[in-house]
């Protein structure tokens, strides 16, 4: 079958591609750097060059496509995140709708059932709109939980302070996934196309509180008293602020950590759970961890 995928050679899409070329289909690629041409094409994937906002670019590359993988790539200079995500979504769905492709698989995230109050997770509840008005299309949700590579951000916190932490409260159970996970269950989606009309379906890899998430990191790190420090909005935005990001990304990940806290983020995940998780347990990926923060870098606390 033939197969777009969006978001470049990014964690979840490289082995996307990777596992679809495996399986002997027709991939094409899509990146908006041109130096990764090359490493496409070295993957047996097609490359097509262009931005999300140019939807005459995307509708020529999705023409003809079996099925579509589709993602917002991160956007981290967007002066209105949610904006960007959500103007992102329509174009996806103006992109779909032109090209006549029939079944789109879309990377979204627990707490998209969220239109406000959840950071940039409300700017996916609007793609995830946008393709649920599509006629005639068959459009499943992936709402991915909290990958683990965020936390790497932590390591600076942890190398300054001897703490990780975040603003999502005391003890709090988070529903984690690895993007090879993701990518497992898209290439299932993606290859079988036996799902209809419009829906959503959970990938997690594992459920561990953040007391469980700092030791068990801690110990791959030789630091097995490492702890989770709860703060307050107001300190994690400042953190936020002191680590370097802009203030917009600032804000709306103290939102989003602020919907985790309430536990309105993962109101609809709970009431439709998974039966299975994935195979890479935070155990799994303890080792990578260790291996990041073995290597020399900025002590700059992310907070």
């Amino acid at each position: 079958m033939k197969y777009v995928v969006l978001g470049s050679l990014g964690h979840v899409s490289k082995p996307l591609a990777e596992k679809l070329i495996a399986d002997g289909h027709s991939v094409t690629i899509v990146s908006s750097n041109p130096e990764r041409v090359e490493q496409i094409q070295s993957l047996g994937g097609k490359p097509a060059i262009g931005s999300v906002e140019d939807v005459v670019f995307l509708t020529k590359t999705f023409k003809g496509a079996d099925a579509v993988y589709t993602m917002v790539p991160p956007n981290y200079g967007a002066r209105d995140l949610k904006q960007y995500i959500a103007l992102t979504g329509r174009n996806l769905a103006e992109a779909v709708k032109s090209s006549g492709v029939k079944n789109v698989v879309n990377l979204s995230s627990i707490g998209a059932h969220m239109a406000e109050g959840a950071g940039p997770v409300s700017g996916l509840y609007f793609v995830e709109q946008e393709l649920n008005n599509l006629t005639g299309v068959n459009v499943l949700h992936l709402r991915a939980g909290i990958f683990y590579l965020n936390f790497l951000s932590d390591i600076g916190l942890i190398k300054q302070r001897s703490i990780m932490g975040g603003n999502y409260g005391d003890n709090t159970l988070l529903a984690l996934v690895h993007p090879d996970d993701i990518a497992d269950v898209a290439a299932q989606e993606l290859e079988n196309l036996t799902f209809k009309g419009k829906g959503y379906r959970y990938v997690v890899s594992d459920e561990r509180t953040t007391d469980e998430l700092a030791y068990t990191l801690g110990k791959a790190i030789g630091k097995p008293q490492l702890a989770w420090v709860d703060f307050k909005d107001e300190d994690a935005m400042n953190g936020m602020l002191q680590a370097g990001l802009p203030e917009e990304l600032a804000r709306n990940f103290t939102e989003m950590g602020a919907a985790v806290r309430s536990g309105e983020m993962a109101s609809d995940y709970k009431v439709n759970h998974p039966t299975s998780f994935g195979k890479t347990k935070l155990e799994n990926f303890a080792p990578y961890f260790a291996a990041v923060y073995a290597q020399p870098q900025s002590a700059e606390a992310h907070i």
